[in-house]
């Protein structure tokens, strides 16, 4: 019998957006948030995406960005239970492109599961193996008009699990596959509210994002598939304060993982559940299936120079009922920028997010 370290699971279900247990798609480690920016908001981007991370929260930010940039992160994964050779890291690039009309952009994710131990029917130790899971992106993105941005990414992953499937029977725990993003972001020049007299200005952002389009995917068993993690994010972020030294941002997001299994559990393909998932519920409990994240950002200096971020992340109780805060700052010098954040231990104790750390260092030019 091969007893495979049972943490594993639990890194390879239990991530930020993971819904309902019966609803857990394959290859949630595509949901794992990269960057410390955003990660000290309540895990909130879609809406402001203005960095070489916009390739995860919302691809469409690349068409209102000038100039290149390099970014790279890196987060132990479960720390609170001691596992530290399980980390996740990425890396992100964007390039502006005058021939293509916009920028293409690109970005590497790695995820460590470390290593563990094939036995028999006792402690003996048979060998050990270590598992492993990357996504390769990339990406485009143009202006449709002046305030309205869209991009696209496409995703090459691959997930190994095990070399094998029990000590008497040789499988190999193997995956690969290929998902696609779209986003859109309206940035306009001036909003004012209909019918009113108030000037917004051009401190609203409005931002959608639809991650990890693709088709079912299994292991060994193709009657066992399960769906990639579908995602639909909504969100907004909006300038309290805009100033000469002093910026306040104020960031919000919705996520709805668009899956939808049959009463025997078996998936529908991502076509059909861009309609099925909003069905066979009422109202109410489809709202339940939203997670928000909000948080707020401040910058100080002229030009910017110190960020101090605080955010929430909620999910409905009756889902796996994460509620955690979330801490963050910022350094920005020339074209450097380090952040790091910190979430705070949620609601289950010593759960796979509690008192995680997350750095990640950007460049741009």
């Amino acid at each position: 019998m091969c007893k495979l370290f049972f943490f594993v699971f639990g890194v390879i279900i239990y991530t930020q957006f993971i819904q309902a247990q019966i609803q857990a798609p394959a290859v949630p480690f595509l949901m794992i948030a990269p960057d410390s920016r955003s990660g000290g908001m309540g895990e909130a981007g879609v809406a402001l995406a203005d960095n070489a991370w916009a390739g995860y929260w919302n691809p469409a930010g690349y068409a209102f960005q000038q100039g290149s940039g390099i970014a790279a992160s890196y987060a132990q994964w479960m720390p609170s239970l001691g596992l530290s050779d399980i980390w996740i890291g990425h890396l992100a690039y964007k390039q502006p492109v005058e021939d293509l009309g916009g920028v293409v952009s690109a970005m590497v994710t790695y995820l460590e599961l470390g290593e563990f131990v094939q036995t028999l029917d006792n402690p003996d130790v048979i060998s050990t193996f270590k598992g492993h899971e990357m996504a390769y992106t990339l990406g485009y993105a143009t202006k449709l008009n002046q305030d309205l941005g869209i991009g696209v990414n496409a995703r090459f992953f691959y997930s190994t699990l095990a070399p094998f499937g029990t000590a008497r029977e040789v499988r190999n725990t193997t995956v690969s596959g290929v998902s696609f993003d779209i986003g859109l972001l309206y940035k306009p020049e001036k909003v004012r509210i209909p019918f009113t007299r108030i000037d917004l200005g051009n401190n609203l952002r409005l931002g959608m994002d639809i991650s990890n389009i693709g088709s079912n995917i299994f292991y060994i068993d193709k009657a066992q598939a399960d769906p990639l993690p579908m995602n639909l994010r909504l969100g907004f972020a909006y300038d309290l304060i805009q100033s000469r030294y002093n910026t306040l941002t104020w960031i919000t997001d919705v996520n709805r993982l668009m899956i939808k299994r049959d009463t025997n559990g078996t998936p529908d393909e991502f076509y059909k559940a861009f309609y099925t998932t909003w069905t066979g519920s009422t109202f109410n409990e489809q709202i339940r299936e939203f997670t928000m994240s909000t948080g707020l950002e401040y910058w100080y200096g002229s030009p910017k120079l110190i960020a101090l971020r605080a955010g929430y992340f909620y999910e409905d109780p009756r889902y796996v009922n994460e509620k955690y805060m979330t801490l963050g700052a910022g350094l920005r010098y020339d074209v450097c920028e380090f952040d790091f954040s910190y979430i705070d231990a949620p609601s289950t104790d010593n759960g796979p997010l509690a008192e995680k750390f997350r750095f990640s260092l950007s460049v741009e030019w």
